[in-house]
C-alpha cells in the first residue's frame, strides 16, 4: 500500500516575519537529453578518430605558411617561397584523386598510412634542402612530394557517413562538426606555424607539422573497428560521371576562389595601411565567424532536401561579402573590415556543410573519399586562381578594388548553384 508523505517543515519568526523552511526530499530531476553533438560521440570508437583526425589536419593550416617563413627567412625570396608552395598546391590537385581512389579501394588505413610517411619525407627533405643551401628545384621537387598527403577531413567525412547511414539529422550534425574542425585547425595552424618559426629556428613550423601529421594519421587508422568496409561488388563510375557532380564541382572551384582572393586582397589591405602583422588576426576572425557557424547549424533541425538549401546558402555567402568591399570603399578602416569579415564568414560553414552533403549524396556507392577529395581538388584550384586574381588587383587597381574578386566569385557560384537547380 501506499506510504505516507511526511513532510519536514521549519517554521521560526524573525522580527516580526514568519520564515517557513521546508526540508522535503525533493524528487531527482530527470538527466537532460545529450545534446547533438554529445550524441555524435556516443559511438564506440568516434572520440579516437577524431582526436587522431585533428591531429592531422591541424598541419593542414601550418604546412604552406611554415614554408613560406622557411624560404623566405633563408633564401631571402617570396616569389621562391610562393612558386614552391604554388607547385605543391598544384600537385596536390594532381594526386589527392588518385589517393582518394586508391583508399576506397583498398582501405583507409592500408594506403593512407604509406601515403603520409612519403609525404612527411618530402616535408623534411625540404627541411634538409633548404637547411643545406641546396639548388632552388631541390625545393620544387621536395615540396612536390608532399602531395601524397591524405584528405584526412574527407575520411574522416566517409567515417561518419558509414556510422551513421539512414540518420540524416545526426549526419548533418557531424559535417558541419568537420567544417568547424576545418576552420578551427586553419586558423590556428597559422598561428602556432608563425610562433613556432619565429621563437625557434624557421624549419619548426615544417618539423612540428610533420610529426604531428604522422602521429595523428596512425592514431586515426588504428580505429579499424569505425573504418568503411571495402566495396567488395564491381567498382562504381567516376563520381566526375555521377548526375549533378559536375556544377557542384564547378561550384566548388568558384567557392575556392573567394577564399583564395580575399586572403590576398586582405594581407595587401593591411599592409597597405601599415598592420601587415594584423592581417593574421583580421583573416582568423573571418574563419571564427564560420567555425561559430557551422556549430550552430549543425544544432538546427533542418527540414527539406540539402538540394534546396543549397541556393539560399550560397546567396547568404554572396549577399555578406558585399560588406567587406562597402566598409574598404567607405571607411577604409581595418577595425570595421575585420568586422565585417566576421560577418561575412558565418555563411562559409553553412555553405561548405550543405555543397559536402551534396557530394555525399551524389557520389556513387564505394567512391565517397575520391567524391569528397575531387570537392576539396576544386577549392584548392579556386583558391590558386582566386589569389592570382585577387593579387594582380591589389596591386595593379587597389586593395579596394580587390575586394571585388571575392565578391564575384561568390556570384559565379550563385549562378552556376541557380542554373543547375531542379
Amino acid at each position: 500500500m501506499p506510504q505516507p508523505t511526511h513532510r519536514r517543515t521549519l517554521f521560526t519568526t524573525t522580527g516580526d516575519m514568519l520564515v517557513m523552511a521546508d526540508f522535503t526530499p525533493r524528487p531527482p530531476r530527470a538527466p537532460r537529453p545529450p545534446g547533438p553533438y554529445r550524441r555524435l560521440f556516443t559511438h564506440p570508437g568516434t572520440r579516437a578518430f577524431t582526436a587522431g583526425n585533428l591531429l592531422a589536419r591541424l598541419p593542414m593550416g601550418m604546412f604552406s605558411v611554415s614554408a613560406v617563413v622557411m624560404i623566405a627567412g633563408t633564401r631571402g625570396s617570396y616569389a621562391l617561397a610562393g612558386a614552391v608552395t604554388a607547385t605543391g598546391l598544384a600537385a596536390t590537385a594532381v594526386l589527392a584523386p588518385f589517393t582518394a581512389r586508391l583508399i576506397d579501394r583498398h582501405g583507409q588505413a592500408r594506403v593512407a598510412v604509406p601515403a603520409t610517411l612519403l609525404a612527411a619525407l618530402g616535408s623534411l627533405a625540404l627541411l634538409l634542402c633548404v637547411r643545406h643551401d641546396a639548388p632552388a628545384w631541390t625545393l620544387f621537387a621536395a615540396y612536390a612530394a608532399t602531395a601524397t598527403t591524405p584528405n584526412i577531413g574527407g575520411m574522416s567525412r566517409a567515417r561518419w557517413a558509414h556510422l551513421l547511414k539512414g540518420d540524416d539529422k545526426a549526419l548533418h550534425t557531424a559535417n558541419s562538426f568537420e567544417q568547424a574542425a576545418d576552420e578551427l585547425c586553419f586558423m590556428l595552424g597559422p598561428v602556432l606555424a608563425a610562433l613556432l618559426c619565429g621563437t625557434l629556428f624557421p624549419e619548426a613550423g615544417t618539423l612540428v607539422g610533420a610529426v604531428l601529421l604522422v602521429t595523428g594519421m596512425l592514431l586515426f587508422t588504428a580505429q579499424r573497428a569505425t573504418e568503411p568496409p571495402l566495396q567488395r561488388h564491381a567498382p562504381a563510375k567516376t563520381p566526375l560521371r555521377a548526375p549533378g557532380m559536375p556544377p557542384l564541382l564547378l561550384a566548388c572551384l568558384a567557392m575556392g576562389a573567394v577564399f583564395g582572393s580575399m586572403e590576398v586582397v586582405t594581407i595587401a589591405f593591411a599592409d597597405e595601411r601599415g598592420h601587415a602583422s594584423a592581417a593574421g588576426v583580421v583573416l582568423g576572425l573571418q574563419a571564427a565567424g564560420s567555425c561559430a557557424a557551422g556549430l550552430v547549424y549543425g544544432a538546427l533541425k533542418l527540414r527539406g532536401r540539402a538540394e534546396d538549401r543549397h541556393p539560399w546558402c550560397v546567396a547568404a555567402m554572396t549577399a555578406l561579402l558585399t560588406l567587406p568591399l562597402l566598409a574598404a570603399a567607405t571607411t577604409g578602416s581595418l577595425l570595421l573590415l575585420a568586422t565585417t569579415l566576421l560577418i561575412a564568414g558565418m555563411a562559409t560553414a553553412p555553405t561548405m556543410v550543405t555543397t559536402m552533403t551534396l557530394i555525399q549524396e551524389r557520389t556513387p556507392p564505394g567512391r565517397l573519399n575520391e567524391g569528397m577529395t575531387l570537392a576539396v581538388t576544386g577549392l584548392l584550384g579556386g583558391i590558386a586562381g582566386g589569389s592570382a586574381t585577387g593579387g594582380w588587383t591589389a596591386e595593379h587597381i587597389s586593395t579596394t578594388a580587390g575586394y571585388g574578386v571575392p565578391l564575384t566569385a561568390a556570384a559565379a557560384a550563385l549562378m552556376i548553384t541557380l542554373a543547375t537547380t531542379p
